[in-house]
């Protein structure tokens, strides 16, 4: 995918890693599943922001995650992905970890002409979200390959 701004610039993953990281930040911040967010920037916001992340990354992470809330006019929800049984989940995987899982599922599962901000909203769209979020099964913590082949196969 090439930058919006600057289109002699590729985006790289670490550009789509930062904007799945926010994502989750944000979610969780909000109680609002992931795909709350993405739908709520759409698919050119998405692009501007792939595009700004190589700069965005440096600077406050709770300034972004704000600026991002308040442009998109996000609102609180009651989805809780920290709500979990303890026993199940002692300590649940941080935004970091499941910007990673969603990076790669992203990048494994990318289509013949598809651009990030396409992979984005369909990946986060997709029913596994519902599955890799439920932190009281180990869904989240399964090797790479594995979540991608239950992505195409509809489920775990």
């Amino acid at each position: 995918m090439t930058n919006v701004y600057f289109p002699s610039e590729v985006i790289k993953t670490d550009d789509l890693y930062f904007v799945c990281y926010m994502v989750e930040r944000i979610a969780r911040h909000l109680k609002q599943p992931n795909s709350y967010v993405v739908n709520a920037m759409g698919h050119d916001e998405l692009a501007k922001k792939l595009s700004l992340a190589d700069v965005l990354h440096a600077m406050n992470p709770l300034q972004v995650e704000a600026d991002w809330m308040e442009e998109f006019h996000l609102q609180p929800g009651d989805y809780d992905v920290a709500n979990v049984d303890p026993e199940l989940c002692p300590r649940i995987p941080t935004a970091t970890q499941m910007g990673k899982v969603y990076k790669r599922l992203i990048l494994s599962t990318m289509m013949p002409g598809e651009d990030y901000a396409d992979a984005l909203l369909r990946v986060y769209n997709n029913p596994i979200c519902k599955v890799l979020d439920n932190y009281n099964c180990s869904a989240y913590y399964e090797p790479s390959p594995y979540i991608t082949r239950s992505y195409f196969a509809g489920g775990f």
